[in-house]
């Protein structure tokens, strides 16, 4: 299989964590129903390529995310992966949806809170402070458990309604976020509008008051074609924690222009090609990918996957 030349260049980290989202954001916005037992593959086939954490599901109400109806039906189906060392975290929008996690045993847990007063209407249908006070008995309680809990944070770069959002308001709600007891945050450019330089200003200004960059991950979208670019970024700045989505695959259902996230084999043939080490045999991860496509009946979004793996192109399930 073609590789690239591996090239390190100065002042990156020498490893980075992919926190896998494809089987829950990847899936969640499908029209037609992935059957649970080829998600529960899906999420062995990741597993098996060499990633750790693989977020697997959401504990929302199936009104809202009918793709993700499932859940309490997946999860024992993948359980088995936790003694391997794989981390499986879940979504939770609520007490609720933490009450029906904790129930079968998750162990991580992660909060979905925006930077922007629009999207947090659109999406919970909540103002920003509202949200938080939502999550915050929800953390509380994941952390009496001794669940590791990720808070998202939306429109950090820029919002379909509010236009780009400033830096200042994007850190006050991730400083919330890490106050009310999240162990790690996930800076989220939902319609894909970051550049490097707004990347590198907001992880600045996050360090400045007090967010230590041990503590950050990054997930890009890929609308403008930034989303490699803007990761290097990140890496430059010390971040070693990079979200992204097997294939491409995603997006968000409340955002119109968000498109697919950073396709997973795409970051990992530039970080291969750094010399930084991430675990993954990008060979498995592609033929994974390209084994997602065929089930959804349609090409992978995915340059890296298209490149290795032609025949991905005919979208024929088997």
């Amino acid at each position: 299989m073609t590789l690239p030349m591996t090239v390190p260049a100065q002042g990156l980290p020498p490893r980075i964590r992919i926190h896998e989202v494809g089987p829950r954001d990847g899936l969640q916005n499908e029209k037609s129903t992935v059957p649970t037992e080829v998600k529960a593959e899906f999420v062995h086939r990741l597993a098996a390529a060499g990633l750790t954490t693989v977020e697997t599901t959401s504990f929302v109400h199936p009104k809202w995310v009918p793709q993700l109806a499932d859940a309490e039906a997946l999860f024992p189906l993948v359980q088995d992966l936790a003694g391997d060392g794989v981390h499986l975290p879940v979504l939770v929008p609520n007490g609720r949806g933490l009450d029906r996690a904790l129930a079968l045993g998750a162990h991580r847990i992660a909060v979905f809170a925006s930077a922007t007063e629009s999207f947090a209407k659109a999406n919970l249908n909540r103002t920003v402070a509202e949200s938080l006070a939502v999550f915050e008995p929800v953390v509380a309680r994941a952390k009496a458990e001794r669940a590791h809990v990720r808070g998202y944070l939306s429109m950090c770069f820029g919002d379909p309604w509010e236009g780009a959002v400033p830096v200042h308001q994007v850190v006050s709600v991730a400083k919330s976020l890490l106050d009310m007891g999240c162990d790690e945050l996930s800076l989220g450019d939902t319609i894909g509008v970051a550049t490097p330089g707004h990347v590198q200003a907001l992880l600045a200004e996050l360090n400045e008051e007090g967010v230590p960059t041990n503590t950050i991950g990054v997930h890009f979208h890929d609308t403008y074609g930034q989303a490699l670019a803007n990761t290097l970024a990140a890496l430059q700045h010390g971040v070693t924690t990079v979200d992204a989505s097997a294939g491409g695959l995603g997006g968000c259902p409340y955002a119109k222009s968000a498109t697919g996230n950073l396709a997973t084999e795409d970051l990992v043939w530039m970080l291969q090609g750094l010399g930084i080490e991430t675990g993954v045999d990008l060979g498995r991860l592609t033929a994974t990918s390209a084994w997602m496509a065929r089930h959804l009946g349609r090409p992978s979004p995915s340059r890296t996957v298209r490149a290795l793996v032609p025949e991905a192109q005919s979208p024929q399930e088997q």
